[in-house]
C-alpha cells in the first residue's frame, strides 16, 4: 500500500513500525493468523481478518477463545469514525 502522506510520513511510519513494541505486536498478530490457517479457518488472500475479541493492547491474548474471523470491512470499519481513517 502506497503512503499518501509523502516522504515525511513514510519516514515516520518506517520508524514507528520498527519500534520493538510494534514488532512484538505484529509478531503476535501473525502467530494468531498462522494458528487459524493451520486449523483451515482462514486462507491467504481470502479477505478475512483474524480479530482479537479483547485487543492485544488491552491485555488480550492469542488464546483460541480470544480469536474470531471477521471480514476486513467489519474489522477495520470501526476506525472510520472520528479519526477519518479510510483504508
Amino acid at each position: 500500500m502506497a503512503n499518501k502522506g509523502g516522504p515525511t510520513k513514510a519516514a515516520y511510519d518506517k520508524a514507528y513500525n520498527s519500534r520493538p513494541s510494534q514488532v512484538k505486536k505484529r509478531m503476535a498478530r501473525n502467530r494468531a493468523r498462522a494458528a487459524l490457517m493451520r486449523e483451515g479457518v482462514v486462507k491467504k488472500g481470502d479477505g478475512k481478518d483474524v480479530d482479537h475479541k479483547v485487543p492485544l493492547d488491552r491485555g488480550g491474548s492469542n488464546a483460541r477463545s480470544n480469536l474470531r474471523v471477521t471480514s476486513q470491512k467489519k474489522n477495520r470499519g470501526w476506525r472510520r469514525g472520528k479519526s477519518g481513517y479510510n483504508p
